[in-house]
């Protein structure tokens, strides 16, 4: 008992009081968990001790810091975000199975999606039970996978103007749609290469393969040099390769990144991130003056500063034929989050818009990326080809626009912030056409 059981002895003249260390130990946990309920709440200790059991690996959606006024002549800025992140909120609400129902969906803050170097912000590890895989996936899909892919193929909620601003007010409602939808990550394992690590920013943001840009090279059985994290994604009316969505060039990757704009005759760069975002969320892949990469020699012409953005404008060369290029540097959006303006987000749509159709026809792909190319990213490019639809038939189906944008790259629209987000842009932007058509 000496050995199992350390004494603290406390003489009060007539007896000792023997404590042992597992006293003291339980004593502090207790007080612990009382100290964190009181500064978190129930959910904060419930959702760090439930086992994990799900079926899809989600991106932790903060509660939406946005909120949507009405459209006024002056065009007042509709969405304000609060200056600091708010402590992430996991609402369970969507389901009403009990918590002790280990079966039931779980909301665990871990499984980091994790770069060499660094973290990003918390995910959702939705495993089947007992599954070793991260995203429990085998060589073949399962059922519930199978499922998960029809869902995406058939997933459909056209909304006309009157729905779209309803719908854009029901937080609840598009929480669950946005949870609902498979996010259709790759398994890793289709990408057992050595050396594949140097390619990819982040481990578990990978390119769906079937429809990953290919890089061209002479010798093709070079698995590492026709590889880049991009993946290409169909535009409005089921346009092919209307878009490429990829990750923000690493130190290791400025090269293929450069070699792939050549390749697909982009005319277009659209950038949604710093530099640096606590830390390093994409690589300065351009030059201040010029600069040459896989052979093809990269010059700034001009830089012009807008609000929100800015454009520079590029003279590419290669084998004795030059191109223009443009990019666009939205820098007013953060990480895992929303722009705290909506208005200045559509007029960046709009011009990138208007820049393509000015390409040349043989133009191919408009290139848009973040950090990872799946949350802002996915963002921009749905937004886009929404605005086209509400344009021209007078509707929108967001989550038709989701389900296509993920099964060409996993993960697009990352939070449900940001899908409560694209509702409220398009919300705004109906109110935009409706006012100028009154005027």
């Amino acid at each position: 008992t000496d050995v199992l059981k350390p004494q603290i002895r406390i003489s009060n003249g007539f007896s000792t009081l023997i404590i042992s260390e597992m006293c003291i130990l339980m004593l502090c946990l207790q007080i612990y968990r009382i100290v964190c309920k009181l500064g978190y709440g129930e959910a904060w200790w419930s959702t760090t001790v439930v086992t994990n059991h799900g079926d899809r690996r989600q991106s932790v959606s903060r509660q939406p810091s946005f909120t949507l006024s009405e459209w006024t002549d002056a065009q007042e800025d509709l969405m304000d975000l609060e200056a600091e992140p708010q402590t992430p909120v996991f609402d369970l609400g969507l389901d009403t199975r009990t918590e002790g129902d280990i079966t039931t969906l779980s909301v665990t803050p871990v499984g980091l999606q994790e770069r060499r170097g660094s973290n990003v912000s918390l995910t959702l590890d939705m495993c089947s039970p007992g599954c070793t895989e991260p995203y429990g996936y085998g060589a073949q899909l399962s059922p519930r996978d199978q499922t998960a892919k029809e869902y995406l193929r058939e997933g459909t909620n056209t909304l006309s103007p009157a729905q779209l601003h309803t719908r854009a007010m029901d937080d609840q409602a598009l929480q669950a749609e946005f949870y609902e939808t498979p996010m259709n990550f790759v398994d890793p394992k289709e990408y057992n290469y050595p050396g594949l690590v140097r390619k990819n920013r982040y481990k578990t943001i990978l390119p769906n393969t079937h429809s990953r840009v290919i890089l061209q090279t002479a010798d093709e059985d070079e698995f590492l040099r026709t590889y880049i994290n991009a993946n290409y994604l169909q535009g409005y009316g089921g346009e092919e390769r209307a878009y490429i969505a990829t990750q923000g060039p690493t130190v290791n990757t400025v090269g293929d990144f450069w070699r792939m704009v050549w390749q697909e005759r982009c005319p277009i760069i659209v950038m949604i991130t710093n530099l640096e975002e606590k830390n390093e969320k994409c690589a300065e892949y351009w030059p201040e003056d010029s600069v040459s990469h896989e052979g093809i020699l990269i010059t700034v012409d001009t830089v012009t500063q807008e609000d929100d953005y800015s454009l520079k404008v590029f003279t590419l060369k290669c084998d004795g034929e030059e191109r223009s290029l443009r990019q666009y540097w939205y820098t007013s959006w953060p990480d895992q989050k929303t722009p705290d303006k909506a208005p200045p987000l559509l007029e960046l749509v709009q011009e990138v818009e208007q820049a393509r159709e000015e390409a040349l026809p043989t133009s191919g792909p408009v290139i848009v990326h973040c950090s990872a190319g799946i949350g802002r990213t996915g963002c921009f490019i749905a937004t886009s080809i929404l605005c086209k639809q509400l344009r021209s038939e007078g509707v929108v189906d967001i989550l038709r626009t989701t389900c296509q944008l993920r099964l060409d790259r996993g993960g697009m629209i990352q939070t449900g912030e940001q899908y409560q987000f694209v509702h409220h842009v398009l919300s705004l932007y109906e109110k935009q056409l409706s006012h100028t058509a009154e005027e």
